[in-house]
């Protein structure tokens, strides 16, 4: 858990939009991003220097008021030593102008629990910030993220939600994530490590977390229902359908088969993507 450069670039743009004031990070954030790095992103002064958490970096450059942490073990002095899996205390609720999670859901087993603490914790107005991991980092925690998990889960009793995906082969550029819609997904493959960077602005106290359901399906429900297919015809797909039933053998084939076919076929990248609009970092926080 902590602040690395998309970490630090994502804050500054959740700052364009409102000063962080009372601030609640999960877990303790370290600072991972050079101490030169911060004096040109911030215009620091010159004695800048790096602390080992992210307390101080907070109030001086990014308008909190305070800064508290949350954690299950005190090993690293959080104020707040608390469970998340576990409804937060009553006395925390609605208590901070900014919820950081930076790196911390992922490794919270009932996760679904903890982004409902992320909102109780939360003021109406305030924002809750996101930088977790998406593609290519199993292993690293319980979890991996989708951008239709904040989407849907954020639809209502809040605004404002943004979502990008940032490549960690390229700190210059992200890749801003449409809204899904029409029944459509947005499927990513990647090469490389993805980090989802997620804002939005809870709207007022009676936030809903029960009724979340995926965008593609909850479109399908609302349409007429289509005719069953005829028996007679299909064969094609009815093959196609077993070939998938035994993936253990056909992925690998199938991998061979590309691999002869198209030798030099590259790796899929997020661009070319038709949800997925790349940007330039300097110009998102320009």
């Amino acid at each position: 858990m902590g602040i690395d450069i998309h970490v630090l670039n994502f804050l500054r743009y959740a700052k364009k939009h409102r000063d962080f004031g009372k601030v609640i990070t999960l877990g303790r954030q370290a600072i991972y991003v050079e101490e030169s790095l911060i004096r040109s992103s911030l215009s620091a002064s010159s004695e800048y220097t790096n602390d080992t958490y992210c307390e101080r970096l907070l109030i001086d450059y990014f308008g909190a008021s305070s800064v508290d942490s949350i954690d299950n073990s005190s090993f690293e002095k959080a104020s707040v030593i608390h469970d998340l899996n576990r409804p937060v205390p009553s006395e925390l609720c609605g208590l901070y102008d900014t919820v950081i999670d930076a790196g911390t859901s992922e490794h919270i087993y009932d996760v679904t629990e903890a982004l409902k603490n992320c909102s109780r914790l939360l003021k109406p107005g305030g924002q809750i910030i996101h930088i977790v991991p998406a593609n290519n980092f199993c292993g690293h925690g319980f979890w991996q993220f989708s951008p239709e998990l904040f989407f849907s889960l954020y639809k209502e009793c809040y605004d404002n939600t943004e979502v990008f995906l940032a490549d960690l082969s390229n700190i210059r550029i992200w890749y801003k994530v449409k809204l899904p819609a029409d029944g459509q997904r947005v499927n990513v493959v990647s090469s490389a490590p993805l980090y989802l960077l997620v804002r939005t602005v809870l709207r007022d106290a009676g936030f809903q977390h029960d009724r979340v359901q995926q965008s593609d399906y909850a479109f399908r429900w609302t349409q007429p229902p289509t005719k069953v297919a005829d028996p007679k015809k299909g064969r094609l797909r009815v093959v196609k359908a077993c070939i998938r039933r035994h993936a253990l053998i056909y992925r690998p084939l199938a991998a061979i088969y590309r691999a002869l076919l198209h030798p030099k076929a590259p790796t899929p990248k997020l661009k070319g993507n038709p949800a997925l609009l790349k940007l330039a970092v300097k110009s998102v926080l320009r």
